[in-house]
């Protein structure tokens, strides 16, 4: 694991997304609540359960005291975009929280729809902001 003790604590932030890929019927499922129950609900604990536990799934990954965790969906018509938001005051960075969050909460999707539809699929998992430390701000460019 890297020495981060001589870092000083900074706000940090991370903004991850991933999008599951589902066809418009099992989507109508999703949004109503037929996907062996709540689907969005229970994504949304599993992704910010995943984020306090990153640290136990990706090696050398600091543990963080996290101060916030958040997961949203945005219903399209053929895709559930996820958008996960973690937060932290302290040495290190947030990225991987955030990426974890987003990808599990998008395999859970994919747990409570599969029964419906087989080929459910994740794809794109990917940072689009981080802000924070040293390095400041990134954001991904639009085109991207």
């Amino acid at each position: 694991m890297v020495d981060v003790a001589a870092k000083p604590p900074t706000v940090r932030q991370a903004l991850a997304e991933c999008v599951v890929r589902m066809s418009p019927a099992t989507l109508e499922a999703v949004r109503a609540g037929t996907a062996k129950g709540d689907a969005l609900a229970v994504a949304r604990v599993a992704g910010i359960m995943a984020a306090k536990k990153t640290s136990e799934l990706i090696p050398l990954c600091h543990p963080l005291a996290l101060t916030s965790v958040e997961v949203d969906f945005e219903l399209r018509a053929n895709v559930v975009r996820i958008l996960a938001r973690a937060r932290v005051t302290g040495p290190t960075g947030v990225e991987m929280e955030a990426l974890t969050a987003a990808a599990v909460a998008g395999l859970t999707l994919i747990d409570m729809t599969k029964g419906i539809e087989r080929g459910v699929y994740l794809e794109g998992v990917r940072l689009l902001e981080k802000s924070g430390g040293r390095s400041g701000t990134w954001k991904r460019p639009a085109k991207t």
